[in-house]
């Protein structure tokens, strides 16, 4: 059981030290959902372990898998009687045309989550044309709505979180998160000027696809590449050049009592001040996250890290 926790932001909401991404739930353009032993029922074992094991946090959104991922969920809380954490997302696509459309989603999405307030809602992307300002206005709403206990923003750059925690900041509202994607392979944020915002600012850094989309659990080789569409992203030379990366992460897990490349992976989030949210498939997997929590890398290892993925990143 992970005793360990963090709170969310300024909000005063204690969370695990890491969550669940439920991407994978019912999405099959990018992870194949419904093939190869991937069912319901994997997955229903993936939550109810996660649970059992204090790792409450669920993040999901609207466009995950069409809705099937909130309704994944929202079936597995309501028969499981549990009580967890969950966050969605609000898409501001393009023809949703003023920010009452984000309460009128949100209501979309508690009908299939089955529940009458999430614990953190969060505006999934910034696109025109309406301005950051206004769907921020959008998400206090939710707020004094009782629809949501937190808000939060993802893919926000510094200068787009900054204006969203200042509009918020006038409702007196706070800006809890950004959920950006950040990894060992991903460390653009720590030059962008996001993870310095966000401690600056107060705000929690939720990172997803913090194993690179399993590219860090070792798994794959130039010879052994990811399937689908993960394979244009992660092509021999560039699984080539990371192989010495996961040598560095089996040395290094080894002087940890055995941990896996992915849980130095996550460690790493970790140790970086964020809140890591990695998929899960299967128990197997989900289990192998656990046991990124509990212990910590030293700042020795932590820098070797830093050294040897930054040409990669």
């Amino acid at each position: 059981m992970q005793s360990e926790t963090i709170v969310l932001g300024k909000t005063g909401i204690h969370i695990p030290v890491l969550g669940i991404g439920a991407w994978q739930w019912g999405d099959r353009m990018i992870w194949d959902y419904g093939k190869g032993g991937y069912t319901d029922a994997d997955i229903r074992a993936v939550f109810d372990a996660a649970v059992a094991a204090g790792i409450s946090f669920f993040d999901t959104a609207e466009v995950y898998g069409m809705g099937r991922s909130e309704t994944l969920l929202g079936q597995f809380i309501h028969e499981s009687k549990q009580d967890v954490i969950v966050a969605t997302k609000f898409a501001p696509f393009p023809w949703r045309l003023h920010r009452s459309r984000l309460v009128a989603a949100l209501k979309r999405s508690l009908k299939r989550l089955g529940l009458a307030r999430v614990d953190l809602y969060q505006v999934h992307f910034p696109l025109p044309p309406l301005p950051v300002e206004q769907w921020a206005t959008g998400l206090a709403e939710a707020v004094e709505a009782g629809l949501t206990r937190a808000v939060g923003v993802s893919n926000f750059s510094a200068t787009q979180m900054g204006r969203a925690f200042n509009t918020l900041a006038a409702r007196g509202v706070p800006l809890a998160s950004n959920q950006i994607e950040y990894s060992l392979l991903h460390r653009e944020p720590e030059r962008n000027g996001q993870l310095q915002t966000a401690r600056d600012l107060g705000v929690t850094i939720i990172a997803y696809s913090p194993l690179a989309k399993g590219i860090l659990t070792g798994k794959y080789t130039p010879e052994n590449p990811p399937p689908g569409a993960r394979s244009r992203i992660y092509n021999r030379e560039r699984l080539q050049k990371v192989q010495p990366l996961i040598a560095m992460m089996r040395e290094i897990g080894e002087a940890h009592g055995g941990k896996s490349p992915a849980q130095v992976a996550l460690n790493w989030t970790i140790c970086k001040g964020t809140f890591p949210i990695p998929g899960a498939k299967n128990v197997r997997q989900l289990e192998s996250n656990i046991g990124a929590a509990g212990w910590r890398l030293t700042e020795d290892e932590v820098a070797a890290l830093d050294a040897l993925s930054a040409p990669l990143s």
